[in-house]
């Protein structure tokens, strides 16, 4: 038997889509599975405690979808958090632990040698978990796990990264409580495709899903949504990184929904990339139920995109705004301020720039997480020494690892670029500004976690991207968690 469990204690709770796809892929193998989720329980410790005097599982994995909550100047690590989860769940049974999720695959070998678990997943886990179990059983032989981290007496194994070019996952959704997380954070996450061909030199998701777009049918996504429509659940979020990328396959998917008549029945948001945008895009995805857009726009200023290696212009994102106003879907324009050649001038410039674009809200995002195998972390090295590098943020004392939250901030900002931007953009309601850097100030930004307004919206009833939930409810509002 083989249990799951998530550990994931943010609040609004996002349902663990992987867990759902994992459980049911495991269960189809022939593996019995039992779901533990602490982010469900009133008393966590307690749960955790009363699941292993009443199971005997052989293996225990454990879900690390955030390493940190990738905010400056927050900046604070979930890694303490999954210690304490390991070392709890190693107290309640002598079961090997596996790790998995996003953040898990991001740094794999770093996070294994943490926390002490037994073996890792980096990538899909549907059949590497399947496969770990039939090895556990029969022959043990980890090599031909895909995707396996594992030790091997006194060093670390990594197995290439499960990345299977067919994403073949259930569309049941029947193991973990949708209904709930539904009542309580407000939407429900479903996967139209994994992976991305982009070179965004900051983005860990080609690191953690692949470097090409590994799509689903679209018949097997609208039978996904029909599924949880059925169980009450109306309001959705796609986890694609970018909608439209490729954009034969969100075509496709926007077409099955609305021959199946979903976007009748159905609210649903996603990310886009600026470019390809089309109005003939726009016009099919509100057809198909579409309700707003979060637009990867992270910059106006055309030396800040080139360096980000964004595609798109200005003008692109004037029209993405326009071809959004013209089909009734609500905008979203996310920036990314402080990289690389970042000056207080671009910075004005852009946030100039988005002013004048009008979109409903705009969120303004200061510093960029360094993730490994990223551009971004081979521009870091390329620049000297990290310990005296003055473009890095952190608030942890020591070498600069990366595994903490370390983030790139232009030292062309000054000493204290949150107050600057938050100058910038003044008492203009559609901004989400950063945090403020003084300390003991009172301050939003685009932190979702522990959002106290945005809980309360919800269980007054109100459902969707939590930009337009918080929109809804008077304020500009943070990026969408899923």
């Amino acid at each position: 038997m083989l249990t799951l469990i998530n550990n994931n204690r943010m609040v609004p709770p996002i349902a663990p889509i992987g867990l759902d796809y994992v459980a049911s892929a495991v269960r189809a193998a022939g593996f019995e599975v039992e779901l533990l989720d602490l982010a469900l329980a009133t008393d966590p410790a307690a749960a955790l405690a009363s699941h292993f005097r009443h199971h005997s599982p052989e293996l225990v994995g454990l879900t690390f979808r955030n390493v940190d909550d990738c905010f400056w100047p927050s900046a604070t690590s979930f890694l303490p958090q999954l210690d304490r989860d390991v070392a709890a769940v190693r107290a309640c049974t002598n079961a090997p632990i596996v790790l998995g999720g996003v953040g898990y695959s991001i740094f794999s070998r770093p996070v294994l040698e943490r926390t002490g678990a037994d073996f890792g997943v980096r990538g899909d886990g549907e059949l590497a978990l399947a496969s770990l179990l039939n090895q556990w059983h029969h022959g043990r032989n980890w090599h031909q796990v895909p995707g396996l981290v594992y030790r091997d007496q006194d060093r670390i194994v990594a197995n290439a990264p499960a990345w299977p070019h067919v994403v073949d996952v259930s569309s049941k959704r029947d193991v973990v409580d949708n209904a709930t997380y539904f009542r309580r954070g407000g939407q429900i996450g479903v996967e139209t495709k994994r992976g991305c061909r982009r070179k965004c030199i900051y983005c860990a998701d080609p690191v953690a899903k692949g470097g090409m777009a590994r799509v689903r049918p679209p018949s097997v996504v609208a039978q996904e949504i029909d599924t949880l429509w059925r169980q009450g659940i109306d309001v959705l979020h796609l986890c694609d990184p970018e909608f439209n990328l490729p954009i034969a396959h969100a075509t496709a998917v926007c077409e099955e929904l609305i021959r199946r008549g979903l976007g009748e029945r159905v609210r649903w948001y996603a990310y886009l990339a600026v470019l390809p945008f089309p109005e003939s895009l726009a016009a099919l995805m509100r057809r198909a139920g579409c309700a707003g857009i979060n637009f990867t726009s992270d910059s106006a200023h055309e030396s800040l995109l080139r360096t980000y290696r964004q595609p798109h212009r200005a003008t692109h994102l004037s029209q993405a705004v326009q071809h959004c106003r013209r089909h009734g879907l609500a905008v979203m324009l996310d920036m990314l301020l402080g990289g690389p050649g970042e000056t207080a001038e671009t910075v004005a410039d852009t946030i100039a720039v988005f002013k004048r674009l009008d979109p409903d809200c705009a969120g303004a995002a200061l510093g960029a997480r360094i993730y490994p195998e990223t551009e971004l972390a081979a521009i870091v090295q390329r620049e000297g020494p990290l310990e005296s590098n003055p473009n890095l943020r952190r608030r942890y004392t020591g070498p600069v690892d990366f595994l903490e939250p370390t983030f790139y901030i232009s030292s062309r900002l000054g000493e204290r670029p949150a107050e600057m931007v938050r100058e910038l953009i003044g008492q203009d309601p559609r901004f989400f500004p950063p945090q403020a850097e003084i300390e003991g100030a009172v301050s939003s930004d685009h932190n979702y976690n522990d959002n106290r307004l945005l809980v309360d919206l919800i269980a007054a009833g109100e459902r969707g991207a939590y930009w337009d939930i918080l929109r809804r409810g008077g304020r500009a509002a943070p990026q969408d968690p899923v």
